[in-house]
């Protein structure tokens, strides 16, 4: 079974910058989506940001020109580089990789932005 581990959360001023990584365990070929998701207290869970096998990207409305998702296959590492930061974008951020038959989760890693 494969394991995603975040990094990289942490304690920020608004318009700040930060670099969530999720490292995968395994083959990042196995999986058709990697994705970025938050979720802040009170609040359901939200996609953030996809990344396909293909490498095409997406993005959230209130994330785009903001956020740019990424990955190093030969590492096995997915990124999501945060800039121009907002109090709004608080949350516990949890990558999650999606293949044919399956869904894995990361642990989580909080973000606090500061106004």
């Amino acid at each position: 079974q494969v394991q995603l581990v975040e990094s990289g959360g942490g304690l920020v001023q608004a318009g700040g910058s930060l670099r969530l990584s999720c490292a995968a365990s395994g083959n990042m070929f196995s999986f058709n989506a990697m994705c970025w998701y938050r979720q802040a207290p009170g609040k359901q869970r939200e996609l953030v940001a996809l990344i396909n096998e293909r490498g095409s990207t997406q993005y959230s409305d209130s994330v785009k020109g903001r956020f740019t998702i990424s990955r190093d296959i030969a590492k096995n590492t997915m990124y999501l580089q945060m800039s121009s930061l907002e109090p709004e974008d608080t949350a516990v951020y949890y990558c999650n990789a999606i293949s044919k038959t399956n869904s894995i989760w990361g642990q989580g890693t909080q973000v606090t932005v500061s106004s």
